[in-house]
């Protein structure tokens, strides 16, 4: 199998939390990451933490973006009229003279819809049930079809829940805005930022065109159990108990409640190499409070 280039030249279309920890990877190994924000204050951000970054509506950056890059992870979420990025990049890969070696679509497990506590794999059936998770589904296709297409290496990998530094049932616990939502049944995968990371570097290493990979823990667990946990890991009370349809319920928080299905991260680790450093949020929050100052 193919290997990644020691000193990656990565864009990342997509400046927002899991664009920025994919592009810290990029300039851990020593390579250039370019993030893209339409946003002008969050562009001088990224510039602060490091990164290069460009306004993705100026085709001629992007375009010198794109002819530069050994990989692209595309990382904004779909529009009503599909993927942002697919529409920014087309023409610049379209008329590039050098083609990234590499294009990563990151996608969700929304596209699989509610499986009832069951199982979903890969070569399941998309079945979203949620406006996010059609659109999901679209974005996916259409970035596979781009791939095909003009003959790039495009990959699609599906996330469950993303937690990882400021971003976890340990901020809220101690900001006092955490719940424990109650729904019998309900079970979902989650994943830490550093392994989605990982397995998308991963992947750079050994790509397979046309390939969707699951990256998630090995452990599908109730919300209303890790929270509890992570209460008591802290020595905090446990918040109150609110039913998932209640307000204080975000809609973003609410959405993980209308599906329950388990997730296998089988092919990622049989074809990637790929293991998650955090298998189950156990491992995943412990290293949380352990990087917390204080």
């Amino acid at each position: 199998m193919s290997e990644v280039v020691a000193v990656p030249s990565l864009l990342v279309f997509g400046g927002g939390w899991l664009g920025r920890a994919v592009g810290r990877e990029a300039l851990r190994r020593g390579g250039r990451a370019i993030l893209t924000s339409r946003d002008a204050a969050r562009r001088t951000a990224l510039i602060a933490d490091g990164f290069e970054a460009l306004d993705p509506d100026d085709a001629t950056a992007l375009a010198g973006a794109v002819g530069a890059a050994s990989a692209i992870v595309v990382s904004a979420p779909p529009e009503a009229d599909g993927c942002p990025g697919l529409k920014a990049l087309s023409p610049a890969l379209a008329g590039a003279d050098v083609w990234p070696d590499w294009i990563g679509y990151v996608s969700s497990t929304a596209v699989y819809g509610d499986r009832a506590g069951g199982w979903a794999l890969e070569d399941s059936e998309l079945n979203a049930a949620s406006l996010e998770g059609a659109r999901r589904v679209r974005a996916e296709r259409d970035w596979l079809d781009a791939g095909q297409g003009m003959g790039l290496t495009v990959q699609v990998f599906r996330l469950p829940a993303l937690y990882g530094p400021g971003r976890s049932p340990l901020d809220r616990l101690r900001d006092g805005t955490a719940r424990i939502v109650r729904k019998p049944g309900q079970v979902f995968n989650r994943v830490h930022v550093d392994d989605v990371v990982s397995g998308l570097f991963a992947s750079m290493a050994r790509p397979r065109p046309g390939a969707a990979y699951i990256l998630c823990d090995d452990e599908p667990a109730p919300a209303d159990v890790v929270m509890e946990g992570a209460a008591r890991r802290l020595d905090l009370p446990l918040p109150p108990e609110v039913d998932w349809t209640d307000p204080s319920v975000s809609e973003t928080m609410r959405r993980f409640y209308l599906d329950s299905k388990r997730l296998s991260n089988a092919r990622a680790k049989a074809e990637l190499g790929w293991r998650p450093k955090y298998p189950t949020w156990r491992e995943g929050l412990e290293a949380l409070i352990a990087e917390t100052p204080g």
